[in-house]
């Protein structure tokens, strides 16, 4: 098969062609229609989390149909129609596995960082980690769904907002045009604040209240924010604009340094600061139940398998419009 692969952190995949993966027990081998490009992903290729297992194919939202059982599989038949996503193992049995947080599981494992992912005509998934999916979306349209949008709901669940709640959404990208689609949805008025002029202009287009440009403030205060911005000033900037009561979540996987916070401004009066660590599988389904309820199509950008590269410079210089899916069509 042919795939993009890191054989080294901070320089560009290349394309290999490689074995096609066995499935093991309680696995299944899926051939892979699309796969969306995320800021993790650039993470790992960067450098800015540390590797995990070098070489390896990244690509942690990939939708495509399964074609080989590994032993054991009960769940699953080929042909059937499944996402891959970031969360692909954990124990099962720590206190975290056992009160509904496995996503704080201290033995979890993530498809492309821990193993192999979705930058290739073929993946490897745990069956019980794999997502069905029905419907008549095509797989790049689905993709998105599978890591922006299930960390953007978890992001909105721990925001707790009541209906009609005023939200702000401090950067623009994959899951941030998804979470306003959602809390659309949900009744909730949406704010976005961007740095991008086009990503403000998209958000207006996707129906936000407003977008105003990183350096100012939304019109109107907040009930809670959602930073996926990986800007610690910015999370300064958000709970500087929610009120009294209100819940700053921080979404992303890395952060630098946030400044000193002026306790009266940013904390008192009851204020929260959240953040969100990967997901658990019921997020998932959660997520992917609301998308299908709001009848939401993510915005994407397409590229081919080959053009991987390309797809993460352009997710690193901002210039993607909604999320970069690497589709296996073209």
């Amino acid at each position: 098969m042919i795939a993009m692969v890191l054989e080294r952190q901070r320089t560009p995949l290349a394309r290999r062609e490689v074995a096609s993966p066995a499935p093991g027990p309680g696995e299944v081998r899926v051939r892979v229609g699309a796969c969306a490009v995320c800021r993790t992903d650039l993470h790992v290729v960067d450098g800015e989390l540390p590797p995990h297992r070098l070489p390896l194919i990244p690509g942690h939202q990939a939708v495509g149909r399964v074609e080989v059982l590994g032993p054991g599989c009960t769940l699953l038949r080929p042909g059937d129609r499944v996402g891959i996503a970031w969360l692909r193992h954990t124990c099962g049995s720590c206190v975290y596995c056992l009160t509904g947080r496995e996503n704080l599981c201290p033995f979890s494992r993530y498809t492309g960082w821990d193993e192999d992912g979705g930058y290739a005509e073929e993946a490897i998934v745990p069956e019980s980690y794999a997502y069905p999916l029905p419907g008549p979306q095509e797989d790049a349209a689905v993709a998105p769904l599978l890591c922006a949008g299930i960390i953007g709901w978890r992001a909105l669940k721990r925001a707790e907002l009541t209906r009609g709640g005023r939200l702000g959404l401090y950067g623009f990208g994959s899951s941030a045009h998804v979470v306003l689609a959602l809390a659309r949805h949900l009744g909730h008025e949406t704010h976005v604040v961007s740095r991008e002029a086009r990503h403000r202009a998209l958000a207006l287009r996707l129906g936000a209240a407003s977008a105003t440009e990183a350096a100012g403030r939304p019109p109107v205060p907040l009930e809670a924010a959602i930073v996926f911005a990986p800007a610690g000033e910015v999370v300064e900037a958000a709970l500087r604009a929610v009120g009294p009561g209100g819940t700053v979540v921080t979404a992303g996987i890395t952060m630098t340094p946030l400044p000193p916070l002026d306790y009266e401004a940013c904390l008192f009066h009851e204020r929260q600061l959240r953040s969100v660590e990967a997901n658990t599988r019921e997020d998932g389904r959660e997520l992917l139940a609301a998308a299908a309820a709001a009848g939401f199509v993510p915005e994407v950008t397409r590229f081919p398998l080959r053009e991987a590269n390309e797809a993460l410079r352009a997710l690193r210089d901002d210039r993607v419009s909604g999320t970069a899916v690497l589709d296996l069509a073209l």
